[in-house]
């Protein structure tokens, strides 16, 4: 059995603290201030499009999601008439 220690692996508070540092790293390649104000109103009702809980899915059943969800936004943005050879 691994036997798994480190100083952060139990401590709670910093487990919450996650998402937020998951966001930062994200925000870190935005040039500017504005740009990084802009971008987490902008991507939150983006995100959860793409990213289904996956906990109760099989592999199968996530990849037939995904593979949905794509389509939805292909068909909502304009994409879906567009081809990848010029």
């Amino acid at each position: 059995v691994e036997h798994r220690s480190h100083k952060g692996l139990n401590n709670r508070a910093e487990n919450s603290h996650r998402p937020a540092r998951q966001r930062g790293r994200a925000l870190r390649g935005l040039r500017s201030v504005g740009g990084a104000r802009r971008f987490p109103s902008a991507f939150s009702g983006i995100s959860p499009h793409f990213r289904p809980r996956r906990h109760p899915m099989t592999a199968t059943d996530y990849r037939t999601e995904t593979r949905h969800r794509f389509t939805v936004w292909n068909r909502i943005t304009g994409a879906d008439g567009l081809s990848a050879t010029p």
